[in-house]
């Protein structure tokens, strides 16, 4: 059993993973994740992707995670900070609107006054609670939850 985690450029593999390799992993913890890059910072992704996304749709489209969503059919934890100023947090929130969309169960949590990670202890606290669940519903096997 293989769960994924990651923040930021390891939250978008989780969620690339995740979307576009179904039932391989059983969950995804997924933070501060860019999940569109025609909608990241344009200097940074011009010079990954060749261009800017109205120079080449097709790429941004193929390596943005909000375009693969429909493959979801494992667990996804998504958290994102609400003052995030690297990977904003309207990313998510389109992420959120598109699996909604596709009818995907998915759970999604805002750390109201973080920014691109955690720095306060309670979030750092709340976040690794979840997490730790997640992995608990998912990837342990029963008898390492009853701790033998």
């Amino acid at each position: 059993n293989v769960g994924l985690y990651g923040c930021s450029y390891g939250g978008f593999f989780t969620l690339m993973a995740l979307f576009k390799h179904p039932g391989v992993f059983q969950a995804g913890a997924a933070q501060c994740s860019v999940t569109d890059w025609a909608h990241y910072n344009h200097g940074y992704t011009a010079r990954i992707l060749n261009g800017a996304p109205a120079e080449d749709t097709t790429a941004y489209k193929a390596s943005s995670p909000i375009w693969h969503a429909d493959g979801l059919k494992d667990r996804l934890l998504l958290q994102h900070g609400l003052v995030d100023g690297n990977v904003e947090y309207q990313d998510a929130v389109r992420l959120v609107q598109r699996l909604m969309e596709l009818g995907k169960d998915f759970e999604f949590v805002t750390y109201p006054i973080e920014a691109h990670g955690w720095q306060t202890r309670w979030s750092k606290i709340d976040s690794q609670r979840r997490v730790t669940k997640l992995w608990e519903e998912t990837i342990m096997r029963t008898e390492d939850r009853r701790g033998k």
